[in-house]
């Protein structure tokens, strides 16, 4: 039986997902989860049984249902190790979880959905462009010290799984992108890579586009 990953084709955590899953060339059956839709379909309790956090993605695999998307990448690198996504040495793995640390638990939470909604429709739109710039400040000067062509030496890893999605949602509330020159590049580069450009949210097929 294929994987299932229940997914949104707009979420930042879901595109990792889906970035490592094209990556390591594992085929997998999508199920779209629309977060705005009827009050956000991820409250259903068909949906809480899956995943108590009533958030995307979660992917059965495996007989399991897992969630949170850096927990499901390192399963994925324990199960399926190549191509790897974590590199060998481990001073450059511990870098890498770093890098992907920062984004996921340092700036993305706060310009979430559900925290967004919270903020309020006049308010949201400072308080995002505020949070993802200052992250992103952080992150330039690391990347600055540790990147190579991508964010950790030049092997693609979890980092830049983590990174691509963000600029996205930057780009996406309006941020300011040109005091991060180091960040526009790998950003540029690993979109030319094709589980880049496969796992893009304009190509799923509960992306509007696609409607």
């Amino acid at each position: 039986m294929q994987p299932a990953l229940y997914s949104y084709f707009r979420s930042s955590c879901s595109w990792r997902v889906r970035i490592a899953l094209a990556f390591k060339g594992i085929e997998y059956e999508q199920v779209a989860v629309n977060l705005i839709k009827d009050g956000g379909q991820q409250h259903a309790d068909s949906f809480k049984n899956l995943n108590p956090m009533k958030q995307v993605p979660a992917l059965h695999i495996d007989g399991i249902t897992l969630s949170q998307s850096l927990a499901i990448i390192h399963y994925l690198e324990e199960t399926r190790p190549n191509p790897r996504l974590l590199p060998t040495d481990a001073k450059k793995r511990a870098q890498v979880r770093m890098i992907s640390d920062h984004i996921t638990s340092g700036i993305q939470p706060l310009q979430n959905l559900c925290v967004l909604q919270r903020v309020g429709e006049e308010k949201k739109l400072e308080w995002a462009q505020h949070f993802i710039a200052n992250g992103l400040h952080a992150l330039e000067s690391l990347l600055q010290q540790i990147s190579g062509q991508f964010c950790v030496g030049d092997e693609v890893t979890m980092a830049d799984l983590c990174l691509v999605p963000q600029v996205y949602n930057a780009i996406r509330f309006k941020v300011d992108m040109s005091p991060f020159p180091t960040i526009n590049k790998i950003n540029a580069s690993l979109l030319e890579l094709e589980p880049f450009k496969v796992s893009h949210p304009s190509c799923q097929p509960d992306s509007p586009l696609n409607a």
